[in-house]
């Protein structure tokens, strides 16, 4: 895994480096200079493992979401831990994303961080106390936890990989729309 050594630059001044530099049509100058001169060192993920998160958040989604197929609950009872699922995929990779910005050096508001950090303890919280008050076999309940809790995990390790595929590949750059890492 790469790890971030020292960058002598703040993200605006790369920012504004990479708007100078997106006229020229050498995008893989730019990313040596900047590779260069803010000593990161970028491996790519293997391919192994890069394919086992993406098995693992399959097992733990699709699990999750098979096991509220078959089971015998109310349908608002299944909307319910759907809507867990949901938001803690999503609380998961926002707080992943949060955490990573600000390793690279990236500014990140100190609320939108707390609220990161309450929405997955929120998720988790609330599927603890759905799990606690439902009326299914406690094996039921650990499977749900369970999926659960792998596809939080499997859903930051896919993202992070991607990140680091996108980072360490200057080939794979970002679309015109797009403004570059945790913009």
């Amino acid at each position: 895994m790469g790890t971030i050594v020292h960058v002598p630059y703040s993200a605006p001044d790369l920012y504004a480096k990479c708007i100078r530099h997106i006229a020229t049509p050498s995008v893989s100058l730019l990313w040596n200079e900047l590779h260069m001169k803010t000593n990161i060192q970028l491996t790519k993920p293997s391919s192994p493992y890069v394919a086992a998160t993406y098995v693992s958040m399959g097992v733990g989604v699709l699990g999750f979401l098979i096991g509220l197929w078959n089971a015998t609950m109310q349908l608002n009872e299944k909307g319910y831990y759907f809507t867990l699922l949901a938001f803690g995929l999503f609380s998961a990779v926002s707080l992943q994303k949060c955490v990573r910005d600000k390793a690279e050096g990236i500014r990140v508001s100190n609320t939108y961080v707390s609220i990161c950090y309450f929405a997955i303890v929120l998720a988790l919280l609330l599927l603890t106390v759905g799990l606690w008050n439902a009326t299914m076999l406690l094996s039921e309940k650990g499977y749900y936890a369970m999926s659960f809790v792998l596809s939080l995990y499997s859903a930051v390790t896919v993202q992070k990989n991607v990140r680091d595929i996108q980072a360490a590949s200057p080939t794979l750059g970002y679309s015109d729309q797009e403004q570059g890492p945790g913009q």
